[in-house]
């Protein structure tokens, strides 16, 4: 298990991670997400061992992750820019991989090649930005980890190669066990693929669990009345969002649906109406509690 404990990283002064706690099992897709400057991509450096905690702890199985190789050899970890040896085309680094990585799997190398048309033996250096990044999945997917890390897995990858990865991420899990840890700022994109989503802000987690679990904690209601009470009325409900638009409230409220409902039926309105949240709404309900400006997270 992957676990984190009152983990802190500050860079300048500047706390990056505040108090980050969590515990990750085999076999998930784990969604990260946040706006740019979040601590996204610090975490995921504190997991795989490349930066060190200045407070706290990570790592797998209770072992810390940073200056460990044992633990390090079942991470692997692709950042927003990946790296590869100098001059080096996709055969050399395959075989850089299979003397690092015990569990190197050539045939998946093969078929993943098949399924990234990619040059074995061009040089990488001459790859673009998509190619590169496929390179790395294709190296990183072959080394078969027991945890992948990716940093805004999907960038410069057009739609059908963003479909085809998320495919394999999800068979990977299924058959190997794998988790898939990805960091991104575009919920939209990974949703569908998460079996857990924590939001992260200002190096905090700020809303964690499964993906209904998230979304079922926050319920929309719509109400109409005849006699509009006053808004203070409803500081009995954990409210998170409340407005007023003539003879009709509408409110976004945490905390069980039907207590909720039950509450605002109290009042006598003559029409009450609980909506679905989407997981993106939840989360953006979540950053405006925070006085976050969510035209960014919504762009």
């Amino acid at each position: 298990m992957l676990t984190a404990q009152n983990l802190t990283k500050t860079f300048d002064g500047t706390l990056a991670l505040d108090g980050i706690c969590f515990e990750i099992g085999d076999g998930c897709v784990y969604g990260l997400v946040g706006s740019n400057g979040s601590g996204k991509s610090t975490l995921l450096r504190c997991i795989s061992g490349v930066y060190s905690p200045d407070g706290g702890r990570v790592g797998i199985d209770g072992i810390p992750s940073f200056n460990n190789p044992s633990v390090k050899s079942q991470i692997a970890f692709l950042g927003d820019t990946p790296y590869f040896l100098p001059q080096s085309n996709l055969k050399e680094m395959a075989l850089f991989y299979k003397n690092t990585y015990k569990n190197f799997d050539s045939e998946t190398y093969k078929y993943l090649l098949s399924v990234f048309p990619l040059s074995e033996t061009a040089r990488l250096s001459t790859f673009s930005k998509g190619m590169r990044r496929q390179a790395a999945l294709i190296l990183m997917l072959s080394a078969k980890p027991r945890y992948l890390l990716l940093d805004e897995a999907f960038d410069g990858l057009d739609v059908v190669m963003r479909k085809t990865l998320s495919n394999i991420i999800i068979d990977s899990t299924g058959k190997l066990g794998m988790t898939v840890i990805i960091a991104s700022h575009n919920l939209r994109e990974i949703e569908d693929m998460c079996d857990h989503i924590s939001l992260l802000h200002g190096g905090k987690l700020i809303a964690d669990g499964g993906v209904d679990e998230v979304r079922e904690k926050i319920h929309k209601i719509q109400a109409v009345f005849d006699s509009v009470p006053e808004t203070q009325v409803f500081d009995k409900l954990d409210l998170m969002k409340i407005e007023r638009s003539g003879s009709v409230i509408s409110l976004v409220a945490r905390g069980e649906k039907a207590e909720i409902v039950s509450f605002v039926e109290s009042l006598g309105p003559k029409f009450c109406e609980c909506i679905d949240v989407s997981l993106e709404e939840a989360f953006i309900y979540e950053l405006e509690v925070l006085g976050y400006d969510v035209k960014s997270i919504e762009e």
